[in-house]
């Protein structure tokens, strides 16, 4: 038995070496395949001819187990398949190896710890902008008015208001930042950082709004009032600073002071028990700095300070056009959160 099958292996070697000259390949693998087979055969001894055979005869391989070079190749091979599905190794663009503070693994593309921050709840969310000239009036009228659309539509859904609000929240900076960029090519000026500072706004907006949706999930035909309600915004606010970016800073300092009346309301049913208050989201904990066992009270508060510090810095920019200066004549807030 042993002797017909090593003769069996033979035969599929010149076999596979007549068909060389049209399948060159396949004598490169199946030459180390016979080669391989007959140093397992001849270590067998009596019995390798047999297991042979009954492999051979299966209708399916009798699994081996792998030895550990092989295991430590099929990972390596598995590590540099995942790797390539987001490197190209001719570009040479990968993400370096990051971690927390206590050595785990950071699980986030979207911000770095080094964005990371502890929010300052020390700061008076009780100030207001006293309307005092004709714009101021308007910019205070116009943010009331909206208010009432948004009150009849959410009444007290707050979770489902925010996610909402934050989606047009996180316009406005993106705006201005844009149009001081462009503003900064033209004139070939410094923006005195301004540009930094709004982006950051918006960016801290946008953040608002990844973590609302870990609690809230926008229904179809909230998503469909998203798209709407944005695209009227971006446009409107667009056309707005262009021509008066006074006015455009005031009705979003307003619109930050009804944020913080929006979130205080929010903590209310968290206290009252209107709402569950639910553990916080990982993103929050890591975003914010939170402790591990932090609540949605907790995401909710600091969010609050958020737009305490996003209502001084636009009324601050709108005092500073009043004053008939440009923002580059000022110190830009710069991590202020």
């Amino acid at each position: 038995m042993r002797h017909f099958a090593l003769s069996s292996a033979v035969r599929r070697a010149l076999i596979s070496g007549r068909n060389s000259n049209r399948h060159g390949s396949a004598v490169v693998m199946v030459r180390p395949f016979v080669a391989a087979e007959m140093r397992h055969l001849y270590a067998g001894g009596g019995n390798g001819g047999f297991f042979y055979w009954k492999r051979m005869m299966a209708s399916q391989p009798v699994p081996s187990t792998p030895s550990v070079g092989e295991a430590e190749e099929k990972s390596t091979e598995k590590v540099k398949s995942e790797r390539s599905v987001v490197e190209a190794s001719y570009w040479g663009i990968s993400r370096p190896k990051i971690t927390r503070e206590d050595g785990t693994e950071w699980p986030w593309n979207c911000f770095m710890p080094w964005e990371t921050y502890r929010a300052n709840l020390s700061i008076d969310l009780t100030k207001h902008h006293v309307p005092k000239n004709f714009l101021d009036k308007v910019a205070y009228r116009t943010v009331k008015l909206l208010r009432i659309p948004t009150d009849l539509f959410f009444q007290r859904r707050y979770g489902c208001r925010a996610m909402m609000l934050e989606t047009v929240a996180a316009v406005p900076g993106m705006v201005g930042g844009m149009l001081l960029h462009l503003r900064s090519l033209r004139k070939f000026q410094h923006s005195g950082g301004w540009i930094k500072a709004l982006l950051e706004e918006a960016e801290n907006e946008r953040m608002h709004l990844m973590t609302m949706v870990e609690l809230v999930k926008p229904k179809w035909y909230e998503r469909l009032l998203v798209l709407a309600v944005q695209g009227v915004f971006f446009n409107a606010f667009f056309v707005l600073y262009i021509l008066s970016p006074k006015l455009a800073h005031r009705i979003v300092g307003y619109l930050e002071e009804e944020a913080i009346h929006s979130y205080t309301e929010y903590l209310k049913d968290l206290d009252s028990g209107a709402t569950e208050n639910v553990p916080a989201p990982a993103i929050a904990i890591d975003y914010w700095r939170l402790p591990k066992d932090a609540k949605l009270k907790d995401v909710i508060t600091v969010i609050r300070a958020d737009e305490a510090h996003h209502r001084d810095v636009n009324h601050f920019a709108s005092d500073i056009h009043f004053l008939g200066k440009e923002l580059r004549e000022a110190p830009a807030p710069l991590g202020y959160h």
